[in-house]
């Protein structure tokens, strides 16, 4: 029982070991040629993906490699010398014609039990000898005479092509085989093979060719010195120094310098040559995988190389693809230009914003000013309602002289007394008094009227003036002395009288209510006004009570009043109706008793 489960084991080990399979994979060149890189590498990475067990790639360049020279029998000895120390390959793979050629001679001294696979091979080097009962090939049928055919749809005025093929082993079998392809074009077409020139010499004439040139790449390889080159070193330096354009057959070349065509492509060349080469790792005998041989594909182009030989695109073939394009404006800068629009947006944003905004402040400062208005109209009329035994006072006195001077002169009339100068003189005081109660009804009903802020060029002066007319009564029967020290110069600024005299007289009234329990020697109000170089200050000092600390910060502020019956909002009128003006107001205690207002404007030229 024990045996039989150790046998289960080791079996079981055994197969989770799986053996790796060999491929020898037998290369016409050594690295460097676009074609066969490209091919190769696509192969094994396609390869790997559809193997189900490690595959294990043996690689052997058996053409010729240009420095390199060995006779093909040591070469024979080195492949089998690989395989002594493992297993026979499973799979012999070709890859170019030098390599299907040599694979074909040595094919009983390379594992002739083993499945070969012709790959990348074209089918004139496989030639007429039918494959072997374990060979099988995925070959490429290259069409040169077409490539010339497409030269002449894009450059019509062709008259010269000029074929790069190196001086090795396969640019001698393709100046043969080329050779006839090309009779039916001789009266069209002249062909000049550069097979016997030197990289250098091959470079100074495609430097001169005339302007009816094209260059038609099969590959390089070696020179006519034996010196090996990569085409990629190749197409570089004909890009710098040809005077042509340069065409080719295989995809391998595109972007590398060719302007396109219709190419055959190494891509799908290698996932069809990897699909063989599985199902022959898989056990399918050869001759049960026939692969059609590729054909060139769908036209192709440069988008560079069109512009630099000015190709126009209406030349190209029906369906034609064109790669590396400049990317457009948008595609370049779409990145920055969507950035641009973001902030550009962004900003129409704010500016809309700040639009809005804007005209909510204007809305905003039109209520103020129309509040401002009703506000003080409200605080006009509080203060004038006070004021109103100085009205009745100040109209009183002109009245009750006119009242005399008329019983005066009924009294002359009644006697036929009166002489003509004398009764002028009545007259003529009578009409004075009447101008005087006029214009007393004048200022007070200027203050009780309804109004907008209307700045005008005014003398401060004037204003202080008709301020104290308007408080005198009330001074006088407070017994409190009005003491004015003006500036010498005038004191103009830009503004609204009325609203102006409002906070003066506002003050003013606070400077009487102030000192009601002053004795009455002290009871002073001093106004005095400075002229400075940009703005001009009125200042209203009392002798009172001075400020009390509970309103200290908040002396403007709307309802906080010093006096028991007050309702707090002169001082905020107030110093709402000076920021409408642009100036300042401010209070303080004076240190010797009393408070001091002062208000500051900015100062008018005119």
């Amino acid at each position: 029982m024990a045996l039989a489960c150790l046998l289960l084991l080791g079996a079981a080990s055994s197969e989770a070991q799986q053996v790796a399979r060999q491929v020898l994979l037998l290369q016409s060149v050594n690295r460097g040629n676009l074609a066969i890189d490209q091919f190769t590498g696509n192969f094994r990475v396609e390869l790997d993906q559809r193997a189900d067990t490690p595959v294990n790639v043996v690689q052997v360049v058996v053409g010729p490699a240009g420095f390199v020279a060995a006779s093909e029998q040591a070469l024979v000895s080195y492949i089998r010398s690989t395989f002594v120390d493992r297993p026979d390959p499973d799979l012999i793979m070709s890859i170019g014609g030098p390599a299907a050629v040599f694979a074909r001679e040595h094919r009983q001294q390379l594992f002739p039990g083993t499945p070969l696979l012709f790959a990348g091979v074209d089918q004139r080097y496989l030639g007429d000898a039918p494959l072997g009962e374990n060979e099988t090939a995925v070959a490429i049928v290259t069409d040169y005479p077409g490539v010339v055919d497409g030269i002449l749809q894009l450059l019509p005025e062709t008259k010269r092509v000029f074929m790069v093929t190196g001086s090795g082993q396969i640019g001698q079998f393709w100046h043969l085989e080329l050779q006839d392809a090309f009779r039916r074009f001789h009266d069209r077409l002249t062909f000049v093979w550069l097979t016997d020139l030197s990289l250098q010499e091959t470079l100074r004439r495609v430097a001169s060719l005339p302007p009816d040139s094209a260059i038609f790449y099969i590959t390089f390889g070696t020179d006519a010195t034996g010196a090996a080159y990569a085409d990629q070193r190749v197409f570089a330096e004909l890009q710098a120094r040809t005077k042509a354009p340069l065409f080719g057959a295989l995809g391998a070349y595109l972007g590398a310098g060719i302007v396109g065509g219709s190419l055959i492509s190494i891509d799908e060349l290698a996932r069809t040559t990897a699909d063989a080469a599985t199902r022959l790792l898989n056990g399918t005998a050869p001759k049960h995988i026939n692969a059609p041989p590729q054909f060139r594909g769908q036209p192709i182009f440069d988008w560079r190389e069109l512009n630099r030989w000015r190709i126009p695109e209406s030349r190209l073939p029906a369906g034609s693809v064109v790669r590396y394009r400049a990317p457009s404006l948008w595609q370049q800068y779409r990145s920055t230009v969507l950035s641009a629009a973001a902030a550009l947006a962004v900003q129409s944003l704010l500016i809309v914003g700040l639009l809005y905004q804007r005209r909510e402040r204007r809305r905003a400062e039109i209520e103020s000013l129309r509040n401002l208005a009703l506000a003080a109209d409200a605080s006009r009329r509080q203060t004038i309602s006070t004021l109103t035994g100085s009205i009745a006072h100040e109209l009183g006195q002109p009245l009750s002289s006119m009242i005399h001077n008329t019983q005066a002169l009924q009294m002359m009339i009644a006697a036929d007394g009166a002489a003509p100068e004398t009764m002028g003189e009545i007259l003529s005081d009578i009409r004075s008094q009447g101008a005087q109660a006029t214009q007393i009804i004048e200022r007070h009903r200027t203050m009780l009227r309804h109004r907008q802020l209307d700045k005008t060029p005014i003398d401060l002066h004037a204003v202080i003036s008709e301020g104290l007319a308007l408080v005198a009564h009330d001074m006088r029967a407070r017994q409190i002395e009005a003491v004015v020290n003006p500036a010498p110069n005038r004191c103009v600024v830009n503004g609204d009288q009325v609203l102006l005299q409002q906070v003066l007289v506002n003050l003013l009234v606070n400077a009487m209510d102030a000192m009601a329990e002053t004795a009455p020697a002290r009871r002073r109000v001093t106004i005095r006004t400075d002229v400075r170089t940009a703005d001009v200050a009125v200042s209203v000092r009392d002798a009172g009570t001075g400020l009390p600390e509970h309103v200290n910060g908040t002396l403007f502020t709307p309802f906080v009043t010093t006096k028991a019956n007050g309702l707090g909002i002169g001082l905020a009128i107030a110093r709402t109706i000076i920021d409408a003006h642009g100036g300042t107001i401010e209070g303080r205690d004076n240190t010797e008793g009393g408070a001091t207002f002062t208000f500051t404007l900015r100062r008018s030229e005119l």
